[in-house]
């Protein structure tokens, strides 16, 4: 009877050892799986981290790298982010840009609007926020009016609009955030730098529009929403609140202590959903750009090469590593606001991952259009890159008329 059952024992042990090991590599298959998603979605964030971990190997973590963090600009954008969730979440946005839309007859103006919303939105909601909340929306107008053929030139539009739109207000781009907060440039000043191009980047993305899209009649279902108003108030009031310590007219502790406050009783979910990467991301080169700023030769070559052309630099610059990087990077090299300024807003536009918010749109299109990414990635860099080039030109002979 032992013998029986050790035998039996013996036989289930091969039978129970496989299924463990095939339970490792569906946890392991799923954890590949999961990783790579993640790093799909924060390429960004990925390469920062790993830029950030090899400037430690060559400066090794000290009581230096709290020096690094800019606590007031990680403080403004997360209660902005939170606060923009907030509202997302009762369909702020979406019921203001519905009613609109409503206004328009036909698809030219339809696509004008869509893309007027993101830009206004971005000088408010930050660039990457602004696509977040009118892509979705672009689609479903596009869709349900049966206008899909728009629909690329829509998003590139929009996209366009969200990197140049934010790009007059302080808090309208990340990096804009970080330059007006770390070189103390007075509100009315920022807004004179950022101004030529700014009315340029109007001018030609309305241009665009007008030429490129039909006067095609449009209809659009009714689709209204009703929002809790008492809610929408306080949301409205915690981001004026988000506003004001970006104006610094208040400490930022006082924002970062009411708002996180204020969201866990009224909705902790928009807490959840906030872009919490790209607060990461900010970190990491934080910690990259403080650590090459403390490497001799390359506080000498990056001195050297932004003396010769700051804004050339900082734009071409955006085109590799991205205009949030570029502006943090090169700020330890540069006292030249005024064209490290200009330079990482214009270089938004080019290539894909020369601003974050060009992911956002790529990512978003891609989704619903997979097999029409060829195309997209084709009209994307026609576009982006006529417009770097346009604002390069007019801002370098700007500058140098100025002297």
């Amino acid at each position: 009877m032992a013998h029986s059952i050790r035998s039996k024992h013996i036989l289930l042990q091969p039978k129970k050892s496989g299924q463990q090991r095939a339970s490792v590599r569906v946890l392991l298959h799923t954890a590949a799986h999961t990783v790579r998603d993640f790093l799909r979605q924060n390429t960004v964030l990925a390469i920062a981290l790993a830029a950030a971990f090899v400037t430690s190997l060559v400066i090794p973590p000290d009581a230096g790298y709290l020096g690094y963090f800019d606590f007031k600009t990680l403080t403004c954008l997360f209660c902005t982010l939170a606060c923009i969730c907030a509202l997302r979440n009762i369909r702020f946005f979406v019921t203001l840009a519905r009613r609109i839309i409503k206004l328009c007859k036909n698809a030219k103006l339809c696509v004008l609007t869509l893309v007027y919303i993101t830009f206004i939105g971005s000088m408010f909601l930050a660039n990457d926020m602004a696509l977040l909340t009118f892509l979705p929306l672009g689609f479903m107008v596009l869709q349900s009016a049966k206008q899909e053929k728009y629909m690329a030139f829509a998003f590139v539009m929009q996209n366009i609009a969200a990197n140049l739109g934010g790009m007059l207000t302080p808090f309208g781009n990340p990096q804009n955030l970080y330059i007006y907060s770390k070189f103390n440039i007075p509100t009315g000043e920022f807004m004179s730098i950022m101004l030529l191009p700014f009315l340029i980047a109007i001018a030609v993305i309305t241009l665009c529009c007008l030429i490129f899209v039909k006067s095609e009649p449009l209809a659009i279902e009714n689709d209204d929403v009703v929002i809790n108003r008492r809610r929408a108030g306080i949301y409205l009031a915690l981001f004026a609140l988000s506003v004001i310590i970006v104006f610094r007219v208040i400490p930022y502790q006082i924002g970062l202590v009411l708002v996180p406050l204020a969201l866990m009783f009224l909705d902790r979910d928009a807490l959840k959903k906030v872009d919490y990467p790209l607060l990461l991301t900010f970190c990491a080169f934080f910690v990259f750009a403080g650590n090459m700023a403390r490497i001799p030769f390359v506080q000498e070559f990056f001195g050297w090469l932004l003396e010769k052309n700051t804004l050339l630099v900082s734009a071409l610059s955006c085109q590799v590593i991205s205009n949030v990087p570029s502006a943090v990077l090169l700020s330890q090299f540069t006292d030249n606001y005024r064209e490290l300024l200009l330079g990482v807003n214009i270089g938004g536009a080019g290539t894909l991952i020369a601003s974050l918010a060009s992911l956002i749109t790529f990512r978003e299109y891609t989704k619903h259009y997979p097999e029409k990414t060829g195309k997209y990635v084709a009209l994307f860099s026609v576009c982006n890159f006529g417009m770097l080039a346009l604002l390069l030109g007019v801002e370098s002979l700007w500058l140098a008329f100025m002297g």
